[in-house]
């Protein structure tokens, strides 16, 4: 990530966007832990398969907001790394105008693996 330009700021005025919402524990547990392990590593291999073929990354449907949420590659390996890390994420910019098109969900992308791995291993 860029280095912050409010770093060591009193002042910072993002500064209460960056501490955890409602008190929320910094502690992952260690089944969280394999399991953000196992996203990132799958996010790799699902990265190395598609970003080839012109998908720039994952969209997830917000529980929230109910609209969709368009991650980069880059973007969603540094959140989940982030939540390893520190036991949160940070807010960060939405994707600017995405093309939908570009992006898949994560059970498109672990289909997509399980096929090629499927064809791979039947040669």
């Amino acid at each position: 990530m860029p280095p912050d330009p409010f770093a060591n700021d009193p002042a910072d005025p993002a500064k209460a966007f960056a501490e955890p919402v409602d008190g929320a524990d910094d502690e992952i547990s260690s089944a969280e832990r394999a399991e953000l392990l196992s996203d990132l590593s799958d996010l790799a291999v699902y990265q190395a398969l598609l970003e080839p073929r012109g998908i720039r990354g994952i969209v997830v449907d917000c529980g929230e907001c109910s609209e969709p949420h368009y991650h980069d590659w880059s973007l969603l390996r540094a959140s989940l790394e982030q939540l390893l890390d520190h036991g949160h994420m940070r807010p960060h910019e939405p994707a600017f105008d995405p093309d939908p098109a570009a992006y898949v969900s994560w059970d498109y992308c672990r289909g997509f693996a399980d096929g090629v791995t499927t064809t791979e291993n039947a040669r």
